[in-house]
């Protein structure tokens, strides 16, 4: 028989296990007397400052977890006459402590909501803020830590923060809407994720998901003291965002609340800087492709200015590094700064900050209206930079946007062995937009220029310099070059003119037929040097003068060329560069140049010309 002592032992753990299933079996009895929805819904107003709403009956579960589903929940202002709740949910699960549910409390931490559903107020100016509570303990405990801030700006004593456990809130399937009296709009949809702060005084992390103009974003948030951060007061924070349009972190130190600071190591990528400008913020970049970009730097400051140091910057895989400010306050935001690379594609940078590409060039209208949506001013440099087949080398740049005007301005290059400077500006005015274009080419080798422009048998093969202002309006590429107006000029010393075979061109004038200039073509002309000048209006060019000499003879044409029909019509002559020596009249030639740009014929005269340019006038038609 076992002793006594054994016999009690035993008896002993089957009394516990016996209290302890009474326990469990009693636990939904009890709640269901203790724990009624007016219990849970006095707790969570004490928490949130709200006025909580539940409809129908808890539904009590006690395996797994000890947990209370509440359907059609919802939060409202104490003092809201009508007006739709600051948060609602179609179901709330929340966990309970057993221990406190046997004594007649409700005492719990976790949270789920199930398509809950939160309302942000519109404010006048466009920014959204949180509805006020009324003095709930979230509300009361912030208030305490704000005080403290305000106590201690530049000393916070994390002492200061309350000790009151928290727990989870996790929300599934959720949105958020912005009101702005009657209307709602769509801010975030499909929003998933979980907020957890066991107590005020410890860490907190926040992971989010939801879809915002339609994109799928993720987010994630975690500090040492969120609390203090909702109080106004500074603390370290780490923040990742993730979608397919753009990346970014922050890891350092911020004030989200009141007088906004940060202090830390930011980093953003996206795979097109055109994509994160439509969707983040539509209309404050024109239209052209821009490629992709990656930043990473030392940011500091607030969103009056926000500096960024020692800033790292890659744009389609050029890196680069500089100094930029940026500044989030305004009527618009604002970048300037500077920046330096060592190699660039200029095209893709310029079109980032004014309307060159567009899909359909000649025809598109150009859209200055972002000139209005942002201010920028940079300041650019880069060791070799590309304009797409033209190669530079040295390049001082800047781009400015302000108040509808556009412009990107090259200073300084070297090109074509010579020095570039060139610039494009639109500005909006009443009228219209008006759109400029510069050009002056300094000392250049006139072969490599003109096949890069694709002019090779129209620039001179030699030293020269060009120089090209046209303005017009800027409702389009076709409409600005179709009214510009302007000037062309061009000077070149000893070289020749390539595909120019002056005995062939001599010898088919002599026949009296017209040719095309294609039949003439053959080794290049051997030149002393060439001088163009034009003025152009309204899309037409008219050669004020154009003149090639030779050892022994001058070339020269007059007349107009204009844009539209690509069209020209020419005249022009042959003659001895000294009228007073004997001359071979073979070697004179009087000529009509008609056709088109690209197909040029040439129509002899059959009177004998002057030695002076004839009047564009009293040229011959050629038919």
């Amino acid at each position: 028989m076992p002793p006594p002592l054994f016999r009690r032992s035993i008896w002993a753990i089957i009394g516990v296990a016996v209290l302890i299933v009474v326990v469990v079996a009693a636990i939904p009895f009890i709640a269901s007397t203790q724990i009624v929805k007016g219990r849970i819904a006095d707790e969570m107003s004490a928490w949130s400052g709200f006025r909580v709403s539940i409809n129908g009956t808890p539904d009590i579960q006690i395996w797994p977890v000890f947990r209370a589903t509440l359907s059609e929940v919802s939060m409202t202002e104490w003092d809201a006459a009508g007006d739709p709740p600051v948060l609602e949910a179609d179901r709330v699960e929340i966990e309970l402590s057993a221990f406190a549910a046997l004594a007649g409390n409700i005492d719990f931490s976790d949270a789920r909501f199930v398509r809950p559903t939160i309302r942000l107020v519109r404010r006048a100016d466009g920014g959204l803020e949180l509805p006020h509570s009324s003095g709930g303990r979230l509300a009361r405990s912030i208030e305490r830590v704000r005080a403290a801030v305000a106590a201690h700006p530049t000393r916070f004593n994390p002492e200061a923060l309350p000790s009151d456990e928290f727990g989870a809130i996790e929300f599934v399937d959720g949105r958020v809407l912005a009101v702005s009296g009657k209307d709602e709009e769509l801010l975030l949809g499909d929003l998933t994720g979980k907020a957890s702060l066991p107590a005020l005084n410890k860490a907190g992390t926040l992971t989010a998901s939801g879809v915002w103009r339609g994109e799928q974003v993720a987010v994630e948030l975690s500090s040492p003291r969120p609390l203090a951060l909702l109080a106004g007061g500074s603390a370290p924070i780490t923040a990742a965002l993730k979608s397919a349009p753009v990346e970014a972190s922050f890891d350092g130190v911020a004030r989200l609340v009141g007088d906004v600071q940060v202090d830390g190591q930011a980093k953003i990528s996206a795979p097109s800087l055109r994509r994160v400008a439509e969707w983040s913020q539509p209309g404050v970049l024109p239209s052209s492709p821009v490629g992709s970009i990656a930043i990473a730097s030392k940011v500091t400051g607030d969103p009056a200015r926000l500096k960024l140091e020692n800033a790292k910057v890659t744009l389609e895989g050029n890196p680069g590094v500089g100094l930029l400010d940026l500044s989030l306050i305004g009527p618009v935001p604002s970048i300037s700064g500077t920046l330096a690379f060592d190699t660039l594609n200029l095209m893709t940078f310029a079109s980032a900050f004014a309307p060159l590409a567009q899909s359909n060039p000649g025809a598109a209208e150009i859209d200055t209206s972002f000139a209005d949506r942002i201010n920028l001013d940079l300041r650019l440099s880069t060791t070799k930079a590309t304009i797409g087949s033209i190669a530079l080398e040295e390049v001082a740049a800047t781009a400015q946007v302000k108040g509808g005007l556009a412009a990107f301005d090259i200073s300084d290059a070297e090109a074509f062995g010579g020095n570039i400077q060139a610039g494009i500006r639109f500005d909006r005015k009443p009228g219209g937009t008006h759109a400029e274009i510069r050009l002056l080419a300094s000392d250049i080798d006139g072969g490599a220029f003109g096949t890069a422009v694709g002019l090779s048998r129209i620039v001179p093969i030699g030293r020269g310099t060009v120089s090209v202002i046209l303005a017009g309006p800027g409702l389009s590429w076709n409409a600005l070059l179709q009214n510009a107006s302007g000037s062309i000029s061009a000077t070149f010393g000893p070289g020749a003119i390539a595909g120019l075979d002056l005995e062939a061109f001599l010898k088919r004038s002599a026949e009296r037929g017209f040719f095309s200039l294609d039949e003439v073509s053959g080794n290049a002309l051997q030149i002393d040097g060439v001088e163009f000048k034009a003025t152009i209006s309204n899309g037409v060019a008219k050669i004020d003068k154009a003149e090639a000499r030779t050892p022994t003879e001058r070339i020269w044409l007059t007349g107009i060329v204009p844009y539209v029909g690509r069209g020209l019509a020419l005249s022009g002559a042959i003659e001895p560069k000294d009228t007073t020596a004997p001359s071979n009249p073979a070697q004179h030639s009087a000529f009509f140049v008609g056709g088109s740009w690209g197909a040029p014929f040439i129509s002899p005269l059959v009177q004998p010309v002057t030695t002076a340019p004839l009047d564009p006038a009293s040229a011959p038609s050629g038919d």
